[in-house]
């Protein structure tokens, strides 16, 4: 008797196949404008079926290394990594994945909305890149701090092209080393002393979480050493990491991102170029890194949901059980059906975070600086929270097959549980997103947009358009409490209940809007997210009839 062997055919183009990246795009872009970016998204997407899905497998296979010492006894710090790993990096450079939002000809095509086209290749980039996506966002982050105007141009000159260079052979990538093991997300107990002596500054210290140390620079938050205490007088320096003065005392052994090499590294004296003006206040200027990797973060859920679901209905169209195909089954389907529409929610957030960016990054737009002020946090959270459960599902949906390692599945949930954990877990930044509502008023320009929401929602259905109104009026009262009181402990208590309630809210007025302007998935998306995460019906039924059209 013959073994048998399951088929299990890849999953559709994640360009081609993926119906409401294409509408967002071209409602977002314009019919020009989506036309004009085509044959990035189609190269990228040719290349992700293809040399990086192999590349990726070979990332996983052969995780880093650390190499301490050379054959004499001297001390290199040197991490090696594989072909595969190497291979993404190239494909990053040659794709800008990073360089895109900053190069003069993109932002002459597509003005601010060059941040939406970034986030459409992050979006088919991310989910097999080996987690190269990590040293991509904070590649990024370290871009748009050199880019800031308090940056002194020597730094900006000698890095910034490098950053964004499309040339595999000139492109770096930049770490950023800001927890350390006493304080973690409590960036007030930083330890990490800045020192000026003969017109050069050096830091010394230790760093507990240092992700991507195989990257030419970092950028570290240093205390100044005429600093008082507290978190707002740090400061960001650039650091560049192949010195004496940087050492790897270990890599972290993870649960999941195994091949990105994250260590321990101890600073003794290092080497550091302070990015604006030490002796002022520096955690603001940093935030213009945090708030890019959050909304990196953010996209990578979104795109790890999506890809999960591909490779699911990939599967479930092969295998039989009960006498008939998996995909059939109404429960199958049902299930499938529910995940799409959680991957279409995060999408929207994700790629509404981006175009959020780049309206501030180009025009300096005063509302949308305000508005992501908040989504960002909000962004990153709810995707993060959401990449786990639906990662879990996806692992579940192949069976035993999704519970062995070398199928390549249990990476999905393995890789996922870093996304709420990685710039700010979901209680961090629920704090932040309390401190952006009562000492900024960051939520009014929120509601605002879940008020004009409504009366969309209502040419769709008016149930539904209700069940938005009495969300946004119960978040409305809620932020009224927290500005009247944010210390209270009912106010911190509730605060994660607030800020997930805010970001579900948002994804169901992001999802009208689409549907709004005429997009049928967009449609059954947004009145299934509706349902499932602001009334908490059971969608299982209607799910099963609309998954052709959510997915």
């Amino acid at each position: 008797m013959d073994r048998f062997v399951q088929p299990v055919p890849p999953p559709d183009d994640p360009y081609t196949g993926d119906p409401l990246l294409r509408s967002w795009l071209e409602r977002t872009l314009g019919a020009t404008g989506h036309a004009a970016a085509k044959s990035r998204l189609t190269a990228l997407a040719a290349d992700v079926s293809g040399p990086l899905r192999a590349a990726h497998a070979d990332a996983e296979a052969h995780p880093p290394t650390l190499v301490q010492f050379d054959p004499w006894g001297a001390r290199v710090d040197r991490v090696d990594t594989s072909a595969g790993w190497q291979a993404q990096r190239a494909a990053a450079a040659r794709h800008a994945v990073v360089a895109l939002p900053y190069l003069p000809e993109a932002r002459g095509a597509w003005g601010a909305a060059a941040r939406t086209v970034q986030h459409a290749l992050l979006h088919m980039y991310g989910p097999e890149s080996a987690t190269f996506s990590c040293p991509v966002a904070m590649a990024d982050g370290a871009a748009a701090l050199l880019s800031h105007p308090d940056v002194d141009r020597p730094a900006r000159d000698e890095w910034l092209p490098r950053l964004i260079s499309t040339d595999p052979d000139v492109a770096v990538t930049s770490g950023q080393w800001m927890t350390e093991s006493a304080g973690g997300s409590d960036l007030s107990r930083s330890s990490t002393v800045a020192t000026e002596r003969d017109g050069e500054w050096r830091l010394s210290g230790e760093k507990w979480f240092c992700s991507a140390v195989d990257s030419a620079i970092a950028v570290a938050l240093a205390r100044p050493a005429d600093a008082g205490p507290g978190s707002r007088v740090l400061a960001p320096f650039l650091v560049p990491r192949y010195q004496e003065g940087v050492r790897v005392h270990r890599l972290k052994d993870k649960l999941g991102t195994r091949a990105l090499p994250t260590a321990e590294v101890g600073l003794r004296d290092a080497y550091a170029i302070p990015l604006g003006d030490p002796h002022e206040p520096g955690l603001v200027r940093a935030m213009t890194l945090v708030v890019v990797t959050r909304v990196h973060n953010a996209a990578a859920a979104a795109g790890g949901m999506r890809r999960g679901l591909a490779y699911a209905r990939a599967f479930a169209s092969a295998r039989r059980v009960a006498g008939g195909v998996l995909a059939d089954s109404p429960l199958h389907r049902a299930t499938l059906g529910t995940l799409a529409v959680d991957a279409a929610g995060a999408f929207a957030l994700a790629a509404h975070a981006f175009a959020l960016l780049g309206r501030v990054e180009v025009g300096a737009d005063p509302d949308a600086a305000a508005e992501l002020r908040i989504v960002a946090p909000l962004a990153k959270l709810a995707t993060g929270r959401l990449a786990v459960s639906s990662a879990s599902e996806y692992v579940e949906a192949f069976g035993g097959a999704g519970y062995v390692e070398d199928t390549g599945v249990p990476r999905l949930l393995r890789d996922a549980q870093v996304l709420p954990i990685w710039e700010g877990t979901t209680n961090v930044l629920s704090l932040d997103v309390l401190r952006a509502t009562a000492r900024e008023d960051a939520a009014k320009p929120l509601l605002s947009r879940l008020d004009a929401a409504v009366d969309v929602a209502r040419g769709f259905s008016p149930s539904l358009a209700d069940a938005l109104a009495v969300t946004t009026a119960a978040l409305r009262e809620q932020a009224a409490e927290i500005v009247a009181d944010p210390g209270a402990a009912g106010v911190v208590a509730g605060a994660r209940g607030f800020a997930l309630r805010m970001a579900y809210a948002l994804a169901a007025a992001l999802l009208f809007e689409h549907a709004g302007w005429g997009d049928e998935q967009g449609e059954a998306a947004a009145r299934l997210w509706t349902r499932r995460w602001l009334r908490r019906d059971d969608i299982a039924v209607d799910a099963h009839h609309e998954l052709d059209s959510l997915a």
